[in-house]
């Protein structure tokens, strides 16, 4: 209960009862209307999201790919939009408030991709790696037993192949890129079921549920097969449409995603001022390693600077003490368990899109409760220029700022504060990207400005320092690169090829890495939320020391942030700051 409304209570006697008792009962009926929305919308339409928040009596359900159950879904978030504008906001506190607001714009964001962008009828993708996903989530966690998890695989495992019924239904000239994507991933995921799957559930014991499996498994993997076969010769051949959203579009999912109303003109020049401003940063420290080498040159050098293959799980785990030990020096930010998350290989079928990533439990999970840091290993049979590639993604420099951004002190540490606070149940279920990928990406850089990484501290010598940070500064300027591409390509401004070159002359990136991130652009138009939220974090920090002057505290301020949870900044920014002044 809030004390800010019981103490004019207690002061003042009973005259201040009737105003309390509406604000009470205004925040009850909103959390009872919530409850109703997450389980007669959200996860009755996405029960596999279910499953990842830890609600395991969705995992033997699966999601309803067809046209009448997606007119169903629009009209309950229309239904339940009408419900939340009608909710009272003035009677609610600020907290409360923030999370009707969440709701509501989760509502509004929902139904701009169903039925503006509506994916389901041009991404042959959404439908085969959906359905690998549902099965993912029942095998990464050990939250029950092999043959009971395996029960629920199978449920859901003889409803998959009806999905590519529904998506040959669906599916009305999709743009191409979507189309070749979906063919690109389509023997990882099939392989996916052939090989991993099973290895999985190697474990179970209940033999007439195995044979089970081994029917429904099998069945899964004609479809996908069939699926495969008819997107070559059927869909690809009429793939003509256009990824782009158009920038109306673009701009009511940032409203309704981030809370973000700036002007794309505007934000391209936010946008391209960062962009310079790393590069020049870039180009200074580049001659302090060599000035005798281009910028370009140094880069090339500092690729080739990584742990052998096999030690670089160990390289990310030594890191951690170094990390922890800094942080909690240095006053940085609460850490609220000294639980370390287990390094691992990625999953399979994660490698062919993920570098590195945090896996944390759901937040409603009580029975496996690991948190993973997946790093993808080249493969066995790699070519040596292969590996050498993607070896160059965990320099001395991008080892210590993926470290930093999936760890300590980014996600894994606003996930244990998810965990140690008594956040609502919109907060636990809701988030904005540029809160929790702007966190992330954020740390990368105040860790370095606070001192880290300097000789003696995550460094043996200036040079090992200059290296980690020209490593931070290209990963900053590939998010800076994805921020202009992500506007630039959606509102007809850039070419698919443009896209790519720009990644590589301004993003200071590989080849084949512009051409993956201009692929992820095409279908994720808004991943411009890591450059974006870091800035509005900075804006926020900056103004925060402003109004405390002497008296600001750098680790209270990241403390107070994560108290929030993973709310768009301005709902963070009003809580901390108590205004509704721009976050940009």
């Amino acid at each position: 209960m809030n004390l800010r409304l019981i103490t004019p209570l207690l002061l003042g006697g009973m005259m201040t009862a009737t105003p309390l008792l509406h604000a009470q009962d205004a925040a009850v009926s909103f959390r009872s209307l919530a409850d109703q929305y997450f389980e007669q919308v959200t996860f009755k339409f996405a029960p596999t999201f279910g499953t990842m928040a830890g609600l395991h009596q969705y995992d033997s359900q699966l999601e309803n790919y067809s046209r009448a159950s997606i007119e169903q879904e629009a009209s309950a978030l229309h239904s339940f939009e009408a419900k939340f504008d009608a909710v009272p906001a003035g009677q609610l506190d600020l907290s409360t408030q923030g999370d009707l607001a969440m709701v509501r714009n989760n509502i509004r964001g929902n139904l701009l991709a169903l039925e503006t962008i509506r994916a389901w009828e041009k991404n042959p993708d959404n439908y085969s790696s959906g359905i690998t996903n549902s099965a993912f989530v029942l095998m990464e966690r050990k939250f029950a037993s092999p043959d009971e998890r395996l029960r629920s695989l199978i449920a859901r495992e003889k409803l998959m192949p009806a999905v590519f019924d529904e998506a040959r239904k669906n599916l009305k000239n999709p743009p191409k890129i979507y189309t070749e994507i979906a063919l690109e991933q389509l023997p990882g995921l099939i392989s996916f079921f052939q090989h991993d799957v099973p290895e999985a559930f190697a474990d179970a014991k209940d033999q007439a549920t195995i044979t089970e499996f081994h029917k429904t498994n099998a069945a899964v993997i004609a479809a996908l097969q069939s699926y495969e076969q008819w997107i070559k010769t059927d869909l690809l051949p009429r793939s003509n449409g256009d990824f782009r959203i158009g920038a109306e579009t673009f701009s009511k999912k940032l409203q309704y995603d981030e809370m973000v109303d700036t002007p794309l003109d505007k934000l391209l020049i936010i946008a391209y001022a960062d962009l310079h401003k790393n590069q020049a940063e870039f180009q200074r420290i580049a001659h302090e390693v060599d000035a005798a080498k281009t910028p370009k040159e140094v880069l090339a050098e500092l690729a080739t600077i990584h742990p052998a293959p096999d030690k670089l799980l160990q390289a990310f785990h030594d890191r951690f003490d170094g990390e922890i030990g800094f942080i909690r020096s240095h006053h940085i930010i609460t850490i609220p368990s000294e639980v370390q998350p287990t390094l691992e290989e990625t999953p399979p079928f994660m490698r062919a899109t993920t570098q590195a990533s945090m896996d944390p439990p759901g937040p409603f999970e009580t029975h496996s409760t690991t948190a993973y840091f997946n790093v993808t290993l080249p493969e066995k049979d790699w070519s040596p220029q292969h590996v050498a590639e993607h070896m160059a993604a965990f320099n001395v420099g991008t080892i210590v700022s993926t470290s930093v951004h999936e760890a300590y002190p980014g996600h894994y540490v606003q996930f244990l504060w998810v965990n140690h606070t008594d956040l609502s149940k919109v907060r636990k279920l809701v988030t904005s990207n540029t809160n929790v990928e702007g966190w992330a990406h954020y740390c990368e850089q105040m860790m370095l400005d606070e001192g880290y990484a300097q000789p003696g501290t995550g460094a043996t010598d200036e040079r090992e320092s200059n290296l980690i940070r020209l490593g931070q500064l290209q990963d900053a300027l590939l998010r800076d690169a994805r921020f202009i591409v992500g506007i630039k390509m959606h509102t007809g401004q850039m070419s698919l090829d443009q896209a790519i070159e720009f990644f590589v002359s301004d993003g200071y990136q590989s080849r084949s890495i512009g051409d993956v991130e201009t692929k992820r652009g095409t279908s994720d138009p808004t991943y411009l939320y890591y450059t974006l939220g870091k800035l509005q974090i900075m804006k926020l920090r900056a103004d925060m020391q402003e109004k405390e002057g002497a008296a600001f505290s750098l680790q209270k301020f990241h403390d107070d942030f994560m108290r929030q949870g993973g709310a768009p900044i301005k709902i963070v920014r009003r809580a901390m700051l108590g205004d509704d002044s721009p976050t940009l």
